[in-house]
């Protein structure tokens, strides 16, 4: 594991990079360069209907605390429902996917440790322009992420859940 830095990283409210990637906005409170590759945390807005494919990470444990909107949540043969102020985490290895449900986007706290599993949204999506959603993600974009997460440690398992 990388050497953990020391002394404090500050982020002023707004002022964390903001990225749009996969139809979604991540602001990156915490990068793993930051922390010597400990962790990542990113407040992640997504619109409803957003679902990932079911996968698996196989290098990070991952945290969720969500603080506005609804989601469906499968950890394993679990399913939770989400709402704001509710908290999962995983380890490593368990299979999950998640749907935004509702009417209202969801936002949420995204913690990985390590950290670096957070790069990939940089890295297959571009600086946001303002701080609001981006629209849909493209074709492009979404065969990028496919390629791309393997590089991070995700294995795509199955497709996302089901709507309803």
């Amino acid at each position: 594991m990388p050497e953990i830095k020391t002394g404090p990283v500050f982020r002023a409210a707004e002022e964390a990079r903001a990225v749009w990637s996969m139809g979604s906005m991540h602001e990156r409170l915490l990068t793993a360069s930051d922390s010597g590759g400990a962790m990542g945390l990113s407040i992640v807005t997504q619109p409803p209907g957003t679902a990932t494919p079911l996968h698996v990470h196989h290098r990070e444990a991952e945290a969720f605390y969500l603080l506005e909107g609804s989601m469906i949540y499968r950890a394993g043969d679990d399913v939770f429902r989400l709402e704001s102020g509710d908290f999962i985490f995983l380890t490593v290895d368990i299979p999950h996917a998640f749907r935004i449900i509702g009417s209202v986007a969801a936002r949420f706290l995204a913690l990985a440790a390590p950290g670096a599993i957070l790069d990939l949204y940089e890295e297959v999506g571009r600086p946001a322009e303002e701080r609001r959603l981006p629209g849909a993600p493209s074709p492009e974009e979404i065969a990028c992420w496919l390629e791309a997460a393997g590089r991070y440690g995700i294995e795509v398992l199955g497709p996302p859940l089901p709507e309803g």
